[in-house]
C-alpha cells in the first residue's frame, strides 16, 4: 500500500510537471513523462522486456490530453497555424502508426537506448537552439514533407513524445515564429498521440506487463497523469507567451541530460 501511494503521488506529479512543460515547450510532457514512468515501475518491481514499451505507450496516451489541452489555449491566442496542421497531419499520422509497430517488434533495451541517446541529442536543441536561426522561408512540400513528417511521426512513437521538439525545430527553422511554433506543435502532439496510442494497445494486446493495461497502455497511470496534467497545461500556455523561456530550457536540457545519460547506461550495461 506505501508502494502504491508512492506511485500515484509520484504519477501526479509527473503529470502535472508534464503539463506545464507541453504548454511552455509545446512538446507534449513525453519527455518527462516516460522516464519518471518507466523508474517508477521498476522501483515497483516490474521488469519485464516490454516495461519502456508501457511507459511509452501510456505517454502516447497522455499526450492526447495535454496536447489537445495546449492547442485549445494557444487556438484562442490565434497563434495556431492549422493549414500546418492539415497539410502534415496525414504524414505524421501514417509514420506515428508505423513507429507503434517497428516499436512493438525491439527488445525494451533498444527502446530505452534510442530514448537516452534521442534525450541527449534534444537536449542540445534546448541548450543552444536559437529561434532566429532560419533554413528557408517556408516549410516543404511534395515528398519532403511526407519524408520529414512520416520520421517526425515514426521517432515520436518510439519514444513517446508529442514530437513538439522536432516540430518547433523544424518550423522555425523554416520561418515560423517561436510562439507560432509552439503553438502549432501542440497540434502535432494531437495527430501522434491519438494513433500512437491506438498502435500500442493494439500490438500490446494480451502482454499483461502491468495490471489493469490495455496493451501497452497502463489505465491507472493515465488517469492519474492525465488528470493532473491537464489542469496545468493552460498555465505552461500562458508563460510561453508571457515569459522569455531561455533560462527554463536550459535548466530542462540540465534535466535531460541526466535522464538521458541514465537510459543509455542501463540500455548499454543493463542496469
Amino acid at each position: 500500500m506505501t508502494d502504491m501511494l508512492v506511485l500515484i503521488a509520484a504519477m501526479a506529479a509527473t503529470g502535472a510537471f508534464a503539463g506545464l512543460v507541453a504548454g511552455l515547450f509545446g512538446i507534449g510532457g513525453g519527455v518527462v513523462m516516460v522516464p519518471a514512468m518507466y523508474y517508477a515501475l521498476s522501483a515497483l518491481g516490474y521488469q519485464d522486456d516490454k516495461l519502456m514499451h508501457v511507459a511509452v505507450g501510456t505517454s502516447l496516451a497522455v499526450i492526447v490530453a495535454t496536447s489537445m489541452r495546449s492547442l485549445s489555449a494557444h487556438a484562442k491566442r490565434g497563434a495556431v497555424d492549422f493549414q500546418v496542421l492539415r497539410s502534415w497531419g496525414p504524414w505524421i499520422v501514417g509514420g506515428t502508426l508505423l513507429g507503434s509497430v517497428i516499436a512493438d517488434q525491439v527488445s525494451g533495451r533498444v527502446l530505452t537506448g534510442l530514448f537516452g541517446g534521442m534525450a541527449l541529442l534534444l537536449s542540445l536543441q534546448f541548450f543552444f537552439g536559437r529561434p532566429d536561426w532560419k533554413l528557408r522561408d517556408e516549410l516543404p512540400g511534395g515528398p519532403a514533407r511526407a519524408g520529414l513528417g512520416g520520421l517526425i511521426g515514426i521517432m515520436s512513437a518510439m519514444m513517446g513524445i508529442g514530437g513538439g521538439v522536432f516540430g518547433v525545430t523544424l518550423m522555425t527553422l523554416c520561418g515560423k515564429s517561436i510562439h507560432k511554433a509552439v503553438a502549432t506543435a501542440a497540434g502535432f502532439g494531437v495527430a501522434i498521440g491519438l494513433p500512437g496510442a491506438v498502435g500500442y494497445i493494439v500490438n500490446g494486446w494480451g502482454a499483461d506487463i502491468v495490471p489493469y493495461s490495455l496493451g501497452y497502455v497502463n489505465l491507472p497511470a493515465f488517469v492519474l497523469l492525465a488528470g493532473s496534467a491537464f489542469f496545468v497545461a493552460p498555465v505552461g500556455a500562458r508563460l510561453a507567451h508571457d515569459l522569455p523561456a531561455a533560462t527554463l530550457k536550459r535548466f530542462f536540457a540540465i534535466g535531460l541530460v541526466v535522464v538521458g545519460g541514465m537510459l543509455l547506461k542501463e540500455a548499454v550495461l543493463g542496469g
